[in-house]
């Protein structure tokens, strides 16, 4: 912490120190003003300027939602072979993947995040019931809490398949699969798995 001198004295009116800069995530972007388009997932999609709650919620179930979704996409990415346990890296690839973003749409990348979630998020899928030994798709409407779980899932993957072998990198993969989620491109991953995922319930009903 910066040693303050007596010619530095803050006034005592002012708002506590860092109050400014704690409501910015990675100290450049707002939090507080994001728009929600889908009343049913907003409660489930929580932003903070917090990217690292260090597994506050870890041991309370159904308590991630109150997880920043910034790091739940982080902790979505770590679940592959070459970011497993890299928490520090996986959060570096968010970090430049939305100032990509940022340089792509000059838009607050959070609100592109949060619209991609929102549109990445699947509102049908199946389920298989046996009758006798038949087992028979059913479609069944998915619950808010795990929409979002897909539609995290749908950005982590497309990520992964946009960098493998590729000579681009994953901030720049991701980047590509958040503005392509963002405008509803049918040809950006997540998009596309979600309708693959409703047109297979739309058969089954």
């Amino acid at each position: 912490m910066a040693r303050v001198s007596e010619s530095e004295t803050p006034d005592p009116d002012a708002p506590a120190g860092g109050a400014e800069t704690d409501a910015l995530l990675f100290g450049d972007w707002e939090t507080d003003e994001i728009e929600y388009r889908d009343p049913s997932t907003k409660r489930y999609i929580t932003v903070t300027a917090v990217a690292h709650t260090m597994g506050r919620h870890a041991s309370k179930q159904f308590q991630k939602s109150e997880i920043s979704v910034v790091e739940r996409l982080i902790n979505r990415l770590m679940q592959t072979d070459e970011n497993t346990g890299h928490k520090q890296k996986t959060t570096r690839i968010v970090r430049d993947a939305l100032e990509l973003v940022h340089e792509r749409t000059e838009e607050n990348p959070v609100q592109v995040l949060v619209r991609a979630v929102e549109n990445a998020a699947p509102r049908e899928e199946t389920v298989r019931l046996k009758y006798g030994g038949i087992s028979v798709p059913q479609a069944v409407d998915v619950a808010p809490q795990r929409r979002i779980d897909q539609a995290l899932m749908f950005l982590a993957q497309g990520c992964q398949a946009g960098s493998y072998k590729s000579p681009n990198s994953a901030a720049a993969a991701l980047a590509d699969v958040l503005v392509g989620a963002a405008e509803y491109d049918v040809q950006s991953y997540a998009i596309n798995q979600k309708e693959e995922k409703e047109r297979v319930a739309a058969a089954a009903r």
